[in-house]
Formats: structure tokens, C-alpha cells, sequence
């Protein structure tokens, strides 16, 4: 089933279930890695994505394609994702207290273990930054999002996505040296 986007909307707009499926199957993945990028992989994130679409289409009727429906759909998953962080904050759920004892990197792991273990410490590196950093890095760095796009998703304009963009990495960047440094 490959129908243009527009025809899918208009179909998911009349009720039909498989209209609302194949817009959970084309973007799962995609709101998937933006509330594992913004809140890390824990219980949450399924509650979150689920959320997500429930708001969506619940928001169908309103929706009038003024932006790409997978902008849109990443708006609500990343709003969500901000506010299970705010939630967090107000009960003092830290994800990262065990921080170095997480990361243990050994010389003699092979190099799959090793990327394996970079990756970790990004992810952890990430779940350090602040909010407005660690969107704009989701967005543009791992879901791939163009300036223009993580600006039109964040309402953001395309200077601060990147002045953000830049700070959020030069903080992941020293997060990780920190890390490095407490291992050995």
C-alpha cells in the first residue's frame, strides 16, 4: 500500500483503520528514536510513542497539512518526551546516577564491543545534555532532520537550531572526555 501521503490522511480523517495503521507503520521507527534520544531507553518510551499517535489522531480532524505529517507527529512525540523530562525533574528520577559505573571500557573488547560501548556512552552523554540541546541533536544528528526541518519541528529559527546544534555537541563532546577520563 503506497498511497501519497495526502490520500492516506484523508483516509485515516474518514476513520478508516487501515489508513491509521499504515501511518503508525511509515513513523514508528521515526518517533521511536526521538523519545529513545530524548528520554533514553526505559519503560517510558512505548507508553510515550503510543501517546504520541493517540494525540495525533486525535488531532486529525484539526490537522489541515499546513506541515508534513511526519513533522507534525514528531512535534507531539518530542513535547511528550519534554514533559516526561519535566516529570522526572519534579520527582528527582535522574536516569544517569550510576553514570560511572555504567561505562566500563576494556582494552581487550573487540571492536564490535568497543562501538557498542560508544555508543552507550553517547546515548548516556545525551541523557546529561539539557533539553533544549538534546532535541536539536536527536532531530539533526540521529533522526537526520534538516536545519530547516528541526527549526520548523522546535518553532525554532534556523540560527538558534544551529547556535544549539553546535553548543549541544562542544557539552556531549566534554561529557564524554568526562567519562573517559573517571574510566581510567
Amino acid at each position: 500500500m503506497t498511497q501519497p501521503e495526502d490520500e492516506i490522511i484523508r483516509r485515516a480523517k474518514q476513520g478508516h483503520e487501515d489508513a491509521l495503521k499504515k501511518i503508525i507503520e511509515i513513523y514508528e521507527h521515526k518517533v521511536a528514536a526521538t523519545v529513545i534520544g530524548i528520554l533514553g531507553n526505559g519503560p517510558e518510551v512505548d507508553d510515550i510513542g503510543q501517546e504520541t499517535f493517540v494525540q495525533f489522531f486525535r488531532s486529525l480532524p484539526r490537522f489541515r497539512g499546513e506541515s508534513q505529517v511526519g513533522t507534525y507527529i514528531t512535534r507531539i512525540a518530542i513535547n511528550l518526551s519534554l514533559n516526561e523530562l519535566k516529570r522526572r525533574k519534579r520527582h528527582a528520577k535522574l536516569l544517569d546516577e550510576n553514570l560511572a559505573e555504567n561505562v566500563r571500557i576494556s582494552r581487550n573488547r573487540s571492536d564490535q564491543e568497543s562501538a557498542a560501548d560508544i555508543k552507550n556512552m553517547i546515548r548516556q552523554g545525551l541523557q546529561q545534555l539539557q533539553p533544549e540541546f538534546k532535541a536539536v541533536i536527536v532531530l539533526r544528528l540521529i533522526n537526520g532532520y534538516s536545519t530547516r526541518e528541526t527549526a520548523e519541528i522546535l518553532s525554532l529559527a534556523q540560527g538558534t537550531v544551529l547556535s544549539r546544534l553546535a553548543r549541544g555537541q562542544a557539552k556531549l563532546r566534554q561529557i564524554i572526555a568526562d567519562m573517559i577520563k573517571h574510566k581510567s
